[in-house]
């Protein structure tokens, strides 16, 4: 069985954890791999670890950011070991999965995002997630490596899928959508209102460019947590650009 979730690595340092990567996505059936910034890619120790799982590295993606690695997928999970100053939607891995199978079986492209080996995901790169997992580590010992995290989570994605695999809405081309269930907003539709919504936010006084992060992380998280489909992204999209300031005309006064 194929899984079709694509696992996107960011900024990742040693090489070899890519080939690692790669090769835990292969036992369980993923073959759709995208590189954010590596720092060094391709690589004959990223080969070397791949250990049978070199076709992946060939048909690897390498994105300049992550926005452009995850434009087309409308249901992101972050992975995170640590709590956040922003509260997110959190689940442990078979939570995630469940969830991310949802999203496949509705027609919608999946992604699971893994940050840098030292210091994970940035705040940033968070808040393009709509769901945060964490993978439950003893606390005396939480240290896991890269392709070690990877390859729990696809594990899971796996066995949820295999235990799917006789319900009639499972495995739907992700071009169809269920019937009755819209296609989510893509990660990129969503960027674009998060910018078209910040600058009228900003045009009408309501928050400052010198505003802290925190309150365009909460704004974030607002709509994240609604799960927008198209449509709805398209009439809020309707609503910023009629409450625009610089397209509304000036009212005219009575008598004039």
């Amino acid at each position: 069985m194929q899984v079709p979730v694509r696992i996107v690595l960011v900024e990742t340092t040693h090489p070899g954890n890519i080939g690692a990567s790669a090769r835990a996505m292969k036992t369980m059936g993923l073959s759709d791999l995208a590189l954010v910034a590596p720092r060094t890619f391709p690589s004959d120790e990223a080969t070397a670890r791949a250990s049978g799982a070199a076709d992946l590295l060939e048909r690897a993606r390498v994105h300049e950011t992550l926005d452009d690695a995850i434009a087309d997928c409308a249901f992101v999970v972050g992975t995170s070991a640590r709590s956040r100053g922003v509260e997110w939607p959190c689940a442990d891995p078979r939570e995630a999965a469940a969830r991310i199978w949802d999203a496949i079986d509705a027609g919608n492209r999946a992604a699971i995002v893994f940050g840098r080996e030292q210091s994970g995901l940035t705040n940033e790169a968070l808040a393009r997630c709509m769901l945060h997992v964490q993978i439950p580590t003893d606390p005396a010992f939480s240290s896991l490596n890269l392709a070690m995290a990877v390859q729990v989570l696809c594990y899971e994605l796996r066995m949820t899928g295999l235990s799917r695999a006789d319900r009639p809405d499972a495995a739907r081309p992700l071009a169809e959508p269920a019937p009755g269930r819209p296609r989510l907003a893509t990660s990129e539709e969503l960027e674009h209102f998060h910018a078209h919504l910040e600058r009228i936010l900003i045009e009408s006084g309501f928050i400052h460019e010198a505003h802290p992060r925190q309150l365009k992380l909460k704004l974030r998280r607002i709509f994240q947590r609604a799960g927008l489909d198209k449509n709805e992204i398209d009439i809020l999209r309707g609503v910023l650009t009629s409450l625009d300031p610089t397209r509304r005309a000036p009212r005219r006064r009575s008598g004039e």
